[in-house]
């Protein structure tokens, strides 16, 4: 009987005190975030007398303009405040459960078989109570989580349209999209104007 004890009481391995939207990335997991890839420097000398056509070209870092702007940040602390109170909540769940399993193991002995039964029983359903509360702490997070990435994307692609406009580029994409760049393209890294531009907002 101590084996299936130990066997349920392990159970609570399995949940973590921290939740794993806990951990926020500054720019979450549906969203379009960047990796930091390298930039192929473009070649902007023009020859002497040549007419070629050029093109220029913007690119940013969404992650630094996640993690620097205003709007990044004020995102941020939203998706954090929230996600604390429900970590605060399970951390108190999971450390009296963790008192509970010591009285249990501790007075096992004493127990009668049936006593034993239903005191195993009542222990696996309040682990099975602290499971839905981090199914459903995570079902609140993730929208709200893909809510504030497409807000601030919109504020990112919004002031990029504008910049872009007024300043003759082109076009202004993510840094990972800029493999590589041929003759004729002006390449320039706009990642600092555009947190600037959002902070203006």
């Amino acid at each position: 009987m101590n084996r299936l004890l130990t066997g349920i009481i392990a159970v609570t391995t399995l949940f973590s005190p921290c939740l794993s939207f806990a951990a926020t990335d500054s720019s979450p997991a549906t969203t379009p975030s960047v990796s930091a890839s390298p930039a192929v420097p473009a070649e902007k000398a023009t020859p002497s007398g040549s007419t070629e056509t050029r093109f220029r070209v913007g690119y940013v870092d969404m992650r630094k303009i996640a993690a620097e702007s205003d709007a990044g940040k004020v995102a941020k602390a939203h998706f954090e405040a929230k996600a604390d109170r429900h970590k605060a909540q399970i951390d108190t769940k999971q450390k009296l459960l963790e008192k509970q399993k010591a009285t249990l193991e501790a007075k096992l002995p004493t127990y009668t078989p049936e006593q034993r039964t239903a005191k195993i029983k009542e222990y696996e359903k309040k682990v099975n109570e602290l499971k839905k509360m981090l199914e459903k702490a995570d079902k609140e997070m993730r929208p709200m989580q893909e809510e504030l990435t497409k807000e601030l994307y919109g504020k990112i692609e919004a002031a990029a349209r504008v910049y872009g406009a007024a300043n003759g580029f082109s076009i202004i994409l993510e840094k990972r999209e800029l493999l590589y760049l041929g003759k004729g393209i002006d390449a320039e890294d706009v990642t600092a104007i555009l947190i600037s531009e959002l902070n203006k907002k």
